[in-house]
């Protein structure tokens, strides 16, 4: 279990370095936003590009931040029901989900968006919008999220599984801590 567990940990640590940084993606899609609204306002005048690259920004924060958020248990739940359960209850409930409901979305997403990814990356597909950025970006935030998802999940289920052979509660990650690099 060491060796898995020493897997676990690198896999948070990518994991964290992106749900680090990518809260500078935030900012970018507000100043995008802002910039755009007030040119579209002031000089009656507004460019595709600018709104392509809203949805790519906030896309992009919502794929690569999924796996941080998994991470830190700051998923939605049910907590009525969660809070009356036992550590262990918890710790096989969320095992069951990630090898069962997670895992599985993962691996079609990644089935999915791999080829679609590849073939738009490779024909560098661009907007059906005049003045539209290039799409291959796009699809392939999809494809990486899904991947950063998925080794989280195996993370995740590692950790849990540990936690449940010991006999020892896992630690409960805070939620609302600063995020370290």
């Amino acid at each position: 279990m060491g060796a898995l567990l020493q897997l676990s940990r690198g896999i948070d640590a990518v994991t964290r370095f992106f749900g680090y940084h990518v809260r500078w993606l935030v900012l970018a899609a507000v100043l995008v936003s802002s910039v755009n609204a007030i040119i579209r306002k002031i000089f009656d005048s507004s460019s595709n590009a600018w709104l392509e690259m809203q949805a790519l920004l906030f896309g992009a924060v919502f794929l690569l931040a999924a796996a941080y958020t998994l991470q830190k248990n700051a998923h939605v739940r049910i907590d009525v029901i969660s809070n009356r359960l036992s550590q262990a209850a918890r710790n096989w409930i969320d095992v069951f989900g990630h090898i069962f409901m997670l895992v599985p979305l993962c691996l079609i997403m990644l089935w999915l968006s791999g080829p679609t990814a590849l073939d738009a990356f490779l024909s560098g597909e661009g907007s059906n919008n005049a003045g539209g950025l290039t799409v291959w970006p796009s699809k392939m935030l999809i494809f990486f999220g899904f991947l950063l998802l998925l080794a989280q999940a195996f993370s995740e289920v590692i950790k849990k599984m540990d936690a449940i052979a010991s006999g020892s509660p896992e630690e409960t990650p805070q939620t609302h801590d600063e995020v370290q690099p």
